[in-house]
């Protein structure tokens, strides 16, 4: 009867030890969320990198474009395309900030395209100062809902948003434009808003 029990007793401890071992396996890593962002959080986020580029870059245009989970319908993307300009250097360079999750999404973060020549001449392509812009892109699209864009989201839920910011040389101001459907010269609806002041241009 001794032995027996002295048998059952080291038994036992591996079956506790058995238990112990059973606690369950770390959980696998999730693949990131979608991120939404502003005009310009996205335009500040690749300005670091615009300026290692080139000390004296400044920004041409910043457009959204819309991709499956970013519609735009809050003047928010989760892609922003940027183009940055050297006067100095006579360069231009595209960049991209990327929210951006999935098999086939662009990759998250700040990239970058191939330079290009810049003319300082060229009025349809001059950069603009940060300063200048004081509205974003969600106040831009409030106020384009005020203007057609609000009967038109109603009408039409699927309808993607996107924005486009550049610099009007012959107004001297800096604009939105944010676009109901299709591109800019085949959109259902096109609003102007002054990016400094807030105020509705017009719309086409």
């Amino acid at each position: 009867m001794k032995r027996s029990h002295l048998i059952l007793i080291p038994i036992a401890a591996l079956v506790l030890l058995a238990g112990c071992d059973s606690s369950p396996k770390a959980a696998t890593k999730s693949a990131p969320t979608t991120t939404l962002e502003t005009g310009r959080f996205a335009l500040q986020k690749i300005l670091g990198a615009a300026r290692l580029w080139a000390a004296d870059a400044q920004p041409v245009r910043l457009e959204s474009q819309a991709m499956k989970g970013s519609n735009g319908h809050d003047g928010r993307s989760g892609f922003w395309r940027a183009s940055f300009a050297s006067r100095q250097g006579l360069k231009a360079q595209p960049f991209t900030w990327s929210g951006m999750s999935g098999p086939d999404a662009p990759p998250r973060g700040i990239d970058h395209g191939a330079s290009d020549t810049f003319n300082p001449a060229n009025r349809s392509t001059q950069p603009f100062d940060l300063n200048y812009l004081r509205i974003d892109s969600d106040k831009a699209f409030d106020v384009a809902q005020e203007h057609g864009g609000k009967e038109l989201l109603e009408k039409s839920p699927e309808t993607e948003v996107k924005y486009l910011l550049d610099w009007d040389a012959h107004a001297g101001e800096l604009k939105w434009h944010v676009i109901y459907g299709g591109n800019e010269g085949l959109a259902r609806l096109s609003v102007v808003v002054d990016a400094s002041t807030g105020q509705f241009v017009h719309k086409d």
